[in-house]
């Protein structure tokens, strides 16, 4: 397993981002864009919401990528009779004491996976709010802090299945992205009932790092650098989604942070220390899709939101790259030019 000392470098994070990769793919099998945004998200301290039809691997990708890590994991299967005490916790009397005790609920782990998270009521949903976006829980006045690193992995049936509740749009924008694992190929069906038609390769899955290195990488991505030209390429296509006349609904100033930090990560995991637009463009449409809201017109020409944003992009204008110091084109040197005293991963 793979420590490291307080300081992660650029490829400690990429090193052990191939080894947790490696071990989910174990598990999940023809997928790696479907794994690669599950890693994107967790070192960019954001929530991950996997939307798909049952039996494609949902819960499975949420088990895998918290048993890769040596941290804290807790489950919580969503239900009608759910109620928010069973998420946040509640305070109990002690007769001995003679005072009330706090009895931690479900959400307090470093990784909680939410099975079928919209089969609970809105009320119940609403117990994640807080804990998803302030990373505490606050209970008859008091505050407790959730443990570093806080992720929720949740997974949904499509509002159409039987049983199922909409998530509020509170609730839906507070994931970083949202990811469908979709149908595997024929191949990896055929390979997935090799691996899975024995023992559940879960049962052997090891963890390849520690919690605590976690935090050092997350804190790694941090640093990585972004242009003004890039942040400015990001805010240009969250607001091209608040005036588009196919969304009744546009994203949210969150929705900036969140593309922001999801681009960071992205270039953290392919080895640079700058951002490009490719970043922001290749991670808009899991990280804006789910937070539109497209009109009854858009709905019945089955325009979906997906589509909405890769419209946006084809709209927006790219930000040029500037030619190196010799004269000869370079986008390395434009986007990656750090600005003096920050220091390098």
């Amino acid at each position: 397993m793979t420590t490291y000392d307080d300081r992660a470098s650029l490829t400690d994070l990429t090193t052990t981002a191939e080894q947790v990769r490696r071990s989910v793919e174990g598990v999940i099998e023809g997928k790696p864009e479907v794994v690669r945004l599950s890693l994107t998200v967790l070192l960019a301290e954001g929530h991950l919401l996997i939307e798909d039809v049952p039996g494609v691997g949902k819960t499975m990708l949420a088990k895998a990528l918290a048993r890769s890590i040596d941290c804290s994991v807790r489950r919580i299967q969503f239900t009608p009779d759910l109620l928010p005490s069973d998420i946040t916790g509640v305070s109990i009397w002690d007769q001995q004491q003679r005072d009330f005790e706090f009895k931690p609920g479900a959400i307090f782990a470093q990784i909680v996976i939410g099975d079928e998270i919209n089969r609970a009521s809105p009320k119940t949903q609403s117990a994640l709010l807080e804990s998803m976006e302030e990373r505490q829980v606050t209970i008859d006045g008091n505050s407790y802090e959730l443990p570093s690193p806080f992720m929720v992995v949740a997974t949904q049936n499509p509002v159409e299945m039987e049983g199922t509740y909409p998530l509020p749009e509170a609730q839906r924008d507070r994931f970083m992205a949202r990811v469908s694992i979709g149908y595997p190929s024929a191949d990896a069906e055929l390979e997935m009932l090799g691996v899975h038609g024995g023992p559940s390769p879960l049962d052997d899955l090891q963890p390849v790092t520690h919690a605590a290195d976690i935090v050092k990488l997350i804190d790694a991505v941090r640093t990585v650098h972004v242009a003004d030209t890039v942040r400015r390429y990001v805010v240009d296509l969250v607001s091209a989604t608040r005036s588009h006349p196919d969304l009744r609904l546009g994203a949210s100033p969150r929705a900036s942070l969140h593309l922001l930090r999801a681009s960071k990560a992205a270039a953290a995991l392919a080895g640079r220390e700058y951002a490009l637009p490719d970043d922001v463009q290749a991670l808009a449409a899991p990280v804006l899709a789910h937070r539109l809201l497209p009109t009854a017109q858009a709905q019945l020409n089955r325009r979906t939101a997906e589509q909405v944003v890769q419209d946006i992009i084809q709209r927006t204008p790219v930000p040029a790259a500037q030619p190196h110091a010799n004269g000869h084109p370079g986008r390395a040197a434009t986007f990656g030019e750090r600005p003096p005293g920050v220091r390098r991963l």
